[in-house]
């Protein structure tokens, strides 16, 4: 497991090109490997879960976590983007078909995550945040998650967001977590942009082709820097920190946040003339 420690705004300002995607880009989805970033931005970790011909098991990282399991004091959100697949829940298993959703509440001993087929693996991708209680470990399928329309195709911010891990959806010590998805000839996500000081936010970004990209927007409004994003690539969001961006073509991101609430609404939006 990578731990990553998080700049100040102060600090951020003297950031390179390539200390920003060092300190808040994560790389994920290796066959057969889990991935994991451990950040000091609210405690939250990063990874992903590709099973090809065999079985993953998700294990508590002793030095960092100081755990007996991953699961004793955390609550876990996952996402499969891949091929269908299931995982395995102290002995009771979850079908996972594309885009299904699965939390995993505190306590929960013994994780594991497996394929249908080694020719098209699941993709599992998860956030975990602590958690103080327990909630039950419930399955979403994507048919049932609530979607929201937003946006306009003249300003090329047409979306729909499906919540899955929210108040009124699954409950959860402080995890929220959706995925939101572009309509064909939109490209900007989150804009007018926000910030919310009293959480942080992981976004990681798919369905784009391999030469496609995301230009991701962060820092404080009046001092803006970017980080170019690729296919299964996501980004770590501090309270003080913006999070859009604009693609070359329409995409979908998963969005996962932990905090001190779990308001959707939430933000302390920006006014366009403001960003720099």
């Amino acid at each position: 497991m990578e731990v990553r420690y998080s700049p100040n705004a102060d600090g951020f300002r003297r950031m390179t090109t390539e200390d920003l995607r060092k300190t808040f880009l994560i790389d994920l989805f290796e066959k057969n490997k889990i991935p994991m970033v451990y950040s000091d931005i609210d405690r939250s970790i990063t990874g992903s879960a590709v099973p090809s011909g065999k079985v993953l098991k998700l294990t508590a990282s002793k030095k960092e976590m100081a755990a007996k399991y991953f699961g004793e004091r955390r609550e876990i959100g996952v996402i499969n983007i891949g091929g269908k697949g299931s995982i395995i829940v102290d002995k009771k298993n979850y079908e996972m078909n594309l885009k299904d959703a699965l939390y995993i509440g505190r306590g929960s001993k013994n994780i594991e995550f497996k394929s249908a087929s080694s020719k098209n693996p699941a993709k599992f991708y998860f956030v975990s945040y602590p958690a103080h209680t327990e909630y039950p470990t419930t399955h979403a399928k994507f048919s049932d998650a609530a979607p929201v329309k937003l946006g306009k195709l003249e300003t090329s911010n047409e979306r729909t967001i499906y919540k899955y891990i929210f108040p009124n959806g699954i409950k959860s010590c402080q995890l929220v977590m959706g995925l939101t998805e572009l309509d064909k000839g939109s490209v900007w996500n989150t804009m007018p942009a926000h910030t919310h000081q009293r959480r942080s936010e992981v976004y990681m970004y798919f369905n784009l082709n391999k030469e496609d990209m995301v230009v991701h927007l962060i820092g404080k409004p009046d001092e803006t820097k970017h980080l170019i994003i690729r296919d299964g690539q996501a980004v770590l969001s501090p309270s003080w920190s913006l999070h859009s961006g604009a693609g070359s073509k329409n995409y979908s991101f998963i969005w996962s946040m932990g905090g001190e609430n779990q308001d959707f609404d939430d933000m302390d939006w920006i006014k366009m003339s403001d960003l720099k």
